[in-house]
């Protein structure tokens, strides 16, 4: 790494004492009062430098297939930024803002955002699937105020009872399953960022950056300490009450909220807590809805699929809750029913015959030193004929899912390993499958 990467320029320090502002605005602290605060509106020294995916900054249950990349904001009446890229090849992506509280503000999604002249838009055309990358250009802008999604305007600052008495938020992108696993944006350039001031007045540009964001950069010193304990925080508060403390463990419920834990709007989420005893093991089991396999080459835009995506994630649920694995669709073996099996276990607690099993998945449990975990069911976006037995229609109607799901609700439960050893997944689940 170089010397100027390791110590940040002012411009950079700016940027960390925007974040340490918001967080400080959030829990309803003071600012930092520091030189490098006043000397605003001095432009970040480049963009997308927060970057978080299972290895890197996993924090708030991400999922491992799945990278986001942060771009923190402040921005007055008459500013806005302008976000310029090319589509990614992948599952999914989508532009995402959220306020001082962690919470969404607007989503901007794939397929709802507007090419270019003489561009295509994979995610909405099916006509577009071989088309050149230099015909899948996109423009979009972030404005403080009320935001058109038709034309591809994404708004950054809340509104009504949720104003924030700072200007300030984040934007992210999410991109889900890139086509080539190695290229975590999708195969194309992160979009370039111009910040717009005083209704056009002056364009900064600013460039993406080059080098991987280091933690160590942001968490030494006081700031950094006071910044990471203060984003700790937030999002200990908001995962304590993801879920109600009275669940019974290894039954998926709905999550009492997912505020603060920077929410997708395009995903709904159940969740089963999880402790650990030796021996013992979690059997999962439900059926999988369809999905286009984009992997193999089929497009988002492929007819009757019942959901976009989804998966089974195995995450801590102690600070900074991190994913641990996760099962896609695509990950997941079924059976000739299309029915998934899931094995949560510990190395050592692995049934031999759930590993040489072509129709079970095994997810690992992590570290047994942690006291509770949570597994969750990610599903997104499902089309209108499955809508009624997914997780966005139980959380509409507040009901519970495993009457709303169907057999696409997954039953779970502890189980010895000795009896999944003799008789496989029906001698600890009955009447599933």
């Amino acid at each position: 790494m170089s010397d100027s990467a390791r110590h940040p320029t002012l411009a950079v320090r700016v940027l960390f004492v925007l974040v340490a502002t918001v967080l400080a605005a959030a829990l309803g602290a003071p600012a930092p009062a520091t030189p490098a605060a006043q000397a605003a509106p001095e432009s970040p020294a480049c963009a997308w430098r927060f970057m978080s995916n299972e290895t890197v900054l996993n924090v708030a249950f991400p999922d491992a297939n799945a990278t986001y990349w942060v771009l923190p904001y402040a921005l007055g009446g008459d500013d806005r930024i302008e976000l310029s890229g090319d589509y990614p090849a992948a599952r999914y992506f989508s532009l995402n803002t959220y306020g001082t509280d962690l919470n969404t503000v607007d989503t901007l999604r794939d397929d709802q955002i507007a090419p270019d002249q003489g561009s295509v838009n994979p995610f909405a055309d099916p006509s577009s699937a071989g088309s050149p990358d230099s015909a899948r250009r996109w423009h979009a802008t972030v404005v403080p105020g009320e935001a058109d999604h038709a034309l591809n305007q994404i708004r950054a600052l809340p509104t009504g009872a949720a104003t924030q008495t700072v200007p300030m938020g984040f934007l992210i992108i999410r991109v889900y399953v890139p086509d080539d696993a190695a290229s975590l944006p999708g195969g194309v350039p992160l979009p370039a960022v111009a910040l717009v001031l005083n209704n056009g007045a002056t364009t900064i540009p600013i460039s993406t950056c080059t080098t991987a964001f280091d933690p160590a950069d942001a968490t030494s010193g006081p700031l950094g300490q006071a910044m990471e304990a203060a984003f700790d925080r937030l999002i200990a508060g908001a995962a304590s009450g993801a879920f109600p403390g009275n669940v019974p463990e290894a039954t998926f419920v709905n999550p009492a909220s997912t505020s603060g834990l920077f929410p997708n709007g395009d995903n709904k989420y159940i969740g089963a807590g999880l402790s650990y005893q030796p021996g013992r093991i979690v059997v999962v089991r439900g059926r999988a809805p369809t999905f286009p396999d984009t992997r193999a080459g089929v497009p988002v835009t492929e007819p009757g699929e019942q959901v976009r995506y989804w998966s089974m994630c195995q995450n801590d649920q102690v600070s900074p809750y991190p994913v641990v694995a996760c099962a896609a669709d695509f990950q997941t073996n079924l059976d000739s029913s299309g029915y998934y099996t899931y094995v949560v276990a510990a190395p050592g607690d692995v049934p031999a015959s759930a590993a040489s099993d072509p129709t079970v998945t095994v997810l690992p449990w992590g570290s047994t030193e942690v006291p509770k975990k949570v597994l969750f069911l990610r599903h997104m976006l499902p089309g209108p004929a499955f809508y009624p037995q997914s997780v966005q229609a139980s959380q509409a109607a507040n009901s519970d899912p495993a009457v709303t799901m169907g057999e696409y609700y997954p039953r779970a439960t502890y189980c010895a390993r000795a009896d999944f050893e003799a008789g496989g997944y029906r001698a600890c689940l009955s009447g599933n499958g």
